[in-house]
């Protein structure tokens, strides 16, 4: 029989597991990241909006859209700038955009004034702003002023029903990937 002194407790390498909790965040952050970059970029494709070669701006540098959205714009070919809260002169980065990312969780922060004639823009953005008018005493509105904006872009997505339709069925192309993935096994 074995005494107490022969025993030994098994090691927990809490290193280890906190790396593999961290690869699975990372892992899942980079799939729900995806829905928004990708999700961006087709609205653009299948505006007829050409990314190789442009110059775009991303408002905003979260993990969830602002930079991931980047990467997405550098893989397609664009030249890309990330305008975050201590850039320096950001209307001056955007009005040289032909594409703008806003993504920056800031109401109305971009100005029409701001916007390079013609340029294509994509307002991810979803702020609630004091509304009394409304029954529920607010309205959502994006990063983008709309109203001053849709005079100047060429193409502009609306807060809400622009980006949100097009995460649900980006989400729902995950999905439908996802399933086949398993099948296929």
């Amino acid at each position: 029989m074995a005494s107490q002194s022969d025993h030994k407790a098994t090691i927990i390498d809490g290193k280890a597991i906190a790396q593999t909790i961290r690869s699975e965040i990372a892992d899942e952050t980079r799939h729900l990241s995806q829905k928004y970059g990708k999700g961006c970029l087709e609205l653009l494709s299948r505006s007829g909006v050409s990314i190789k070669g442009k110059n775009a701006v991303v408002v905003g540098r979260s993990n969830i859209v602002g930079l991931p959205v980047s990467l997405l714009l550098l893989k397609a070919d664009a030249t890309v700038s990330i305008v975050h809260s201590r850039t320096p002169d950001p209307e001056r980065l955007v009005r040289e955009a032909d594409i703008v990312i806003a993504a920056a969780g800031q109401a109305r922060m971009v100005k029409g004034s701001w916007i390079k004639p013609g340029a294509a823009v994509i307002d991810v953005g979803t702020n609630a702003v004091d509304d009394p008018r409304k029954k529920s005493g607010y309205r959502l509105v994006g990063d983008v002023d709309f109203e001053e904006a849709s005079k100047v872009a060429g193409w502009i997505t609306p807060v809400p029903g622009g980006v949100g339709p097009m995460t649900v069925a980006m989400l729902l192309r995950n999905t439908l990937d996802g399933a086949k993935r398993v099948i296929e096994k």
